[in-house]
Formats: C-alpha cells, structure tokens, sequence
C-alpha cells in the first residue's frame, strides 16, 4: 500500500467498500451466505458437508466458482488493457454488478447472484501487479494482519504510520457492510445499482489518472 499515492489509496478504500456494501446485501438475501467473502463461505461449505446440508453445499460452490470466474475475468482484463490501468477492470466489475440488479429484478436470483460474486471476483484485479493481487479488496485478513506488523515495526523505531493504510482498507468495508445492510433493508435488491455508480465513478476518475500521466 505503502507503493500508491493517496488518490489510489482513496479508491482502494473506496473500493473495499463497495465489497463490505455488496457483501452484506448478499448475505441478508442468501440468508448468511456471502458474495465477496470466501473463506466465510468456505466454513460453510465444511459445517455443509458435515451436515450432509447439500443445499448449503450446492450454493457455496455456486458462490466460489463465480468468484474465481469473476477473478481470472478481471485478471486477463488487467493484462490485456495494462495492470495500471484500471479502468476497463472497474467498467467490467460494474458491468457484472449491472447485470446481476437486473437480473434479479426480473426474478433470475440464482443467475443474479452469480454475476454479482463475479464482480467480486474481479473488483481484486483492479490493483494487480506482475499477474498477483497487490492489495486486496475482498477480504481484510491480510490487511489486519500487516497492520498488526506495521505496528510491531512503529513500537521497534520503524515508519510510525505504515499500519494506518491497512487499517483505513478493513474500516472502509466494515463502513461499507454497515451502508449495504441498512439501504438493503430500506429498498431491497435495488442497493446494488449503488455500488454501480461508485464503481463506474471510480472507473471515470482512474482513466482520467492513466490518461494525465
């Protein structure tokens, strides 16, 4: 994180948003699944099979396969248009977000669903360097966990405010779940076009970055 100037930091928190905003909105409709969240997905997959809850089998591999469709999408997107350039990921995960509100609202919830955690999926190219995720939206394991060293180095001498980034990524989609849960509860589905607006707003703001540099 350390490696991006503010601008980008902004976006990558505002992005990581959009994911906690997404994300609660599918768990209150799935019922405690996720669309962003895999590894909260991928418990339930084991509770699922211990229960022998084929349903609850049936929909986390729906959710994992769509997302990881979702990230080789965004990756080759990434790679064919220029990894700084992040844009054309943006518009592809705002597409997917578009068309998964549609769909819904026309009454196709699974097919819904599932281009909704492919835009998850992809949101995680927006920042991809060398082929790897360089920050990562979706989850905030990892940015707890660098956070937490990033404070052991500040208490040993080292950068006093390298941790603050990380921490910013994880409020950004605790911020966002609590923003997605609560507009979720008020107009249902219809939240989502939401999250396609600051995704396609962040989308205009990137290319006009790429284009000034």
């Amino acid at each position: 994180m350390k490696h991006y100037e503010r601008g980008e930091v902004i976006l990558a928190v505002t992005l990581s948003g959009v994911a906690g905003y997404v994300d609660a909105i599918g768990f209150l409709k799935l019922g405690g699944f996720f669309v962003s969240f895999m590894s909260g997905n991928s418990t339930r997959l084991g509770v699922g099979l211990a229960t022998l809850n084929w349903t609850a089998v049936a929909t986390v591999l729906t959710l994992v396969s769509s997302f990881v469709a979702g990230v080789v999408l965004g990756a080759l997107t990434a790679r064919g248009f220029g990894e700084t350039r992040r844009s054309p990921v943006l518009v592809l995960e705002a597409g997917l977000l578009a068309s998964g509100a549609t769909l819904m609202a026309l009454g196709f919830h699974t097919a819904g669903v599932t281009a909704v955690a492919m835009a998850m999926g992809a949101e995680n190219a927006v920042f991809q360097r060398n082929g790897d995720v360089a920050v990562g939206l979706t989850y905030m394991t990892g940015a707890l966990v660098k956070a937490g060293q990033r404070i052991a180095g500040a208490l040993v001498g080292g950068e006093p405010s390298d941790w603050l980034r990380y921490v910013l990524l994880w409020a950004g989609l605790a911020c966002g779940g609590a923003m997605g849960a609560l507009t979720y509860l008020t107009i249902g589905a219809t939240a989502l076009w939401v999250a396609v607006a600051v995704v396609l707003g962040g989308a205009i703001w990137a290319e006009r970055r790429w284009r000034s540099v």
